[in-house]
């Protein structure tokens, strides 16, 4: 009989976590369910997830507190024993120019963003060394190679995870552990869809892939990243955006926005 896998996904009851949650379960992975608002969501994703044959729990904490994460992790190991994946997905932005932000909009992004992946991941890191295995994959953007304008806390902490990601690699190859990074790009998500009338035509012309991304191209790369297939790849980002943040501006303009 095949040991069933275990994995915390954090912010993952909506958006790009849900569909890791998922594909996680789909793959033979109990999945543990984090959440911060709406408990009900999260009961109801867990319920469908388990008809894949697999435990599914909600596990409520805001991640950038010390003391919900202790609180979570005590479920999450008391409920599944050990835990073999964590993927580091809560996020959250606040758009406002440099002169403007407060810092109570600082702290909430980089609070929720960066301090909760060091915190989840020291927590999933001290279990894993235990066993000497265990994988990590912490979510960017493409805010960790380009500067976005009105969001210098958003990219602050995204280009943070980024060398985190590296950081925590080094350090914990030793006991077996992996650590990556997915950047998405323009991904078709509700919350993306509300930033521009037309987001998904706008960053389709950007983009020489000529498409947005989806959910599942981003969910399909972290349960690549995860899984034994990549046993030999850590501190790596992978960019899942259709080569947007890998072309340089051409002193032709035209090209980056050119449908053919």
């Amino acid at each position: 009989m095949t040991t069933r896998r275990t994995a915390l996904i954090t912010g993952a009851n909506s958006g790009i976590g849900k569909t890791i949650a998922t594909r996680l379960a789909r793959a033979g992975y109990d999945v543990a369910i984090n959440y911060k608002v709406d408990e009900a969501a999260a009961a109801s994703l867990c319920e469908e997830l388990q008809r894949h044959g697999g435990r599914a729990i909600p596990a409520f904490a805001d991640v950038g507190s010390s003391r919900e994460v202790d609180a979570m992790f005590e479920k999450v190991l008391s409920s599944f024993g050990d835990l073999d994946a964590l993927v580091n997905n809560a996020g959250t932005q606040v758009s406002k120019p440099l002169l403007e932000m407060e810092e109570a909009d600082w702290d909430r992004v980089l609070n929720t963003n960066l301090k909760g992946c060091y915190l989840c991941t020291q927590h999933a890191a001290r279990q894993m060394k235990q066993r000497g295995f265990g994988a990590i994959v912490n979510i960017g953007s493409g805010c960790n190679k380009v500067p976005f304008p009105n969001l210098s806390s958003y990219t602050a902490s995204k280009g943070g995870i980024e060398m985190f990601t590296k950081s925590a690699a080094l350090e914990l190859g030793p006991f077996g552990i992996r650590v990556n990074c997915v950047a998405p790009g323009a991904i078709d998500t509700e919350r993306t869809k509300s930033e521009l009338p037309d987001f998904a035509g706008s960053w389709a012309r950007l983009t020489p892939l000529r498409r947005i991304g989806t959910p599942d191209d981003v969910a399909s790369a972290v349960a690549f990243l995860l899984s034994d297939h990549a046993s030999f790849i850590s501190g790596q980002t992978l960019g899942v955006d259709g080569g947007l943040f890998a072309q340089p501006r051409w002193p032709d303009s035209d090209y980056n926005q050119s449908s053919s």
